[in-house]
């Protein structure tokens, strides 16, 4: 298997092209010609997991953090992010970064953390918006289902639960041949009128390419009339944190019991308890302190996250509470999310989560 084989089911699954602009996620090291025998998963590579990967034959690794994040301007070993580069590269050890594509995408970091808490009926916090684009083409009525079946193949058409979702609108072309042309229906020139369809649906905007690809192969026409527009329309199933319930309120000590066994940690920061049971809950893995406000407007009872500082805490106003369970604690269920996935697309294809615990930091 190849490592393309790998990045084209990964863009399927949380497509690259919906990380963050200050994210580096994506292939990071080696070519996606690369055969590609067995990988190893973990949240961070450090020098400990590229002697892993060395010692168990991995010629692959998929973290969650980029280990390159900030660009390297050199590769001479003064860092632990050039030393594991210049290993990687050395070894043949391919690199994958699965981060905020993979944060941002409802069945992604953030589902399996609430399947780990117990949330239910999950739904984005933070739905993005100008990532989808409308495209419409008039096609003659003959052509109409081969033609929007070809761009639904390709990945037009998808409405939150539903698929193949477009609406046509029967008119009148006209057009004229010129000198040059060899029109598929008319003659040159004189001018023709075609009953044609006008097909509007829509698409994600990084598979634009391929969409127009498809609709130009399987298009009658010499000379395709089509318009793309962006669209500013929330995508539900695309963007940050989420939101859902308990089965059952909760007592907020309690609560705090089971969150503590349920994501394995000893500690964790919060605001003031409110002796209000708690039912709502809005989750971020990793660092969540840009969604206060998005958690405090949609009245959650307690919103989970890592990394808030200090006066971050007071913008819970005593109207929800903020918990503060650790940057890793939060995604360390994403290595099991990854493996899975894996395992799923290619049962006969060796997967393995690293042995090593890479959280820096420790509790006294």
């Amino acid at each position: 298997m190849t490592l393309q084989n790998i990045l084209q089911e990964f863009q399927k699954w949380a497509p690259f092209a919906y990380q963050e602009s200050y994210d580096n996620s994506g292939l990071l090291v080696g070519t996606p010609q690369q055969t590609i025998n067995k990988a190893l998963i973990t949240l961070d590579i450090t020098e400990e997991i590229i002697k892993e990967a060395i010692e168990g034959g991995f010629n692959l690794i998929i973290s969650h953090h980029p280990i390159i994040f900030n660009g390297l301007k050199s590769l001479t070993g003064r860092s632990m992010e050039e030393r594991v580069v210049m290993s990687a590269i050395k070894n043949d050890i391919a690199i994958i970064a699965m981060h905020t594509n993979l944060d941002n995408v409802i069945h992604g970091v953030n589902a399996i953390l609430a399947q780990r808490i117990g949330i239910k009926n999950t739904r984005i916090l933070k739905p993005s918006s100008d990532i989808l684009k409308k495209l419409s083409v008039f096609v003659p009525k003959n052509h109409l289902s081969v033609v929007r079946q070809a761009i639904f193949n390709a990945g037009a058409g998808h409405i939150g639960n539903y698929d193949q979702c477009s609406f046509g609108t029967e008119g009148l072309g006209t057009f004229r041949g010129l000198e040059n042309s060899q029109p598929y229906v008319g003659k040159k020139g004189e001018l023709h009128q075609e009953e044609e369809m006008k097909l509007e649906t829509i698409f994600p905007s990084h598979l634009q390419a391929t969409i127009i690809q498809a609709l130009l192969q399987n298009h009658p026409y010499e000379e395709v009339a089509y318009d793309i527009f962006p669209l500013e329309n929330l995508n539900p199933q695309i963007g940050a944190g989420l939101i859902g319930e308990l089965s059952e309120a909760m007592e907020e000590e309690a609560f705090f019991t089971l969150l503590k066994k349920n994501i394995n940690t000893s500690c964790i920061k919060h605001t003031a308890f409110r002796n209000k049971k708690i039912k709502s809950i809005a989750i971020c893995g990793g660092s969540g302190s840009f969604l206060i406000g998005k958690a405090k407007s949609a009245n959650v009872d307690v919103f989970i996250t890592g990394d808030i500082k200090y006066h971050d805490f007071f913008n819970a106003d005593d109207k929800m509470i903020i918990a503060d369970v650790g940057h890793y604690e939060s995604e360390q269920f994403t290595k099991e999310l990854i493996h899975d996935f894996l395992i799923e697309k290619f049962p006969k294809f060796a997967v393995q989560i690293s042995e090593h615990q890479t959280n820096p930091i420790k509790y006294f």
